[in-house]
């Protein structure tokens, strides 16, 4: 299966996970104009942006930035996480298999923006165990990495809990080394 000609969706009971689309903006923009969820949010190696946006346009535009990236650049697959129960996006999920030349080759880059309302352990916790395992397999990946940092303490015990450990290898960016991920291996 090539993941970027055909995006499959995923879900359990509490979630449902599909490629990400125009109407979404709504809802996310209540998550990336959420100051209190900034912090958490993995911008590492994104030239820059801290993906805080407060208005419409910028949130439509940014949707648009991300299929193009999925549909045209084949570069990562931004997927919208759903909560079944209201029916409304809570956050996205970014994964893309990446090539590079420290410990973080051949890995899944796993990226989890959510509100805060919902950077809970028992929600990142069920999310992360809905993807790991199917997203070694969509991206032929060895390893998925995901960023927590310190003060991320309900994320880093859902990923302890998941079986992710703490690594303290560098991710060599472009300009810039990032720490603070967490790791999982395929077994």
């Amino acid at each position: 299966m090539n993941i970027y000609e055909t995006c499959p969706s995923l879900e359990n009971k509490e979630f449902f996970l599909r490629l990400i689309e125009e109407k979404d903006a709504e809802d996310l923009l209540q998550i990336y104009s959420d100051k209190l969820a900034l912090p958490f949010f993995n911008s590492d190696n994104c030239h820059g942006s801290n993906f805080y946006i407060t208005n419409m346009e910028d949130m439509n535009n940014t949707i648009k930035y991300w299929l193009k990236e999925y549909h045209e650049y084949r570069g990562f697959v931004r997927f919208s996480i759903i909560n079944k129960k209201t029916k409304k996006c809570i956050g996205t999920i970014e994964i893309f298999n990446r090539k590079a030349d420290d410990f973080y080759n051949d890995c899944g880059l796993l990226r989890i923006d959510l509100g805060s309302i919902n950077e809970k352990e028992d929600i990142i916790f069920s999310i992360v165990s809905l993807v790991t395992k199917p997203f070694f397999d969509w991206f032929s990946c060895k390893k998925i990495a995901i960023k927590a940092p310190i003060y991320a303490v309900e994320r880093i015990a859902a990923l302890k809990k998941a079986g992710y450990e703490k690594r303290e290898e560098p991710l060599i960016g472009q300009t810039k080394t990032y720490y603070d991920y967490w790791l999982i291996e395929k077994h």
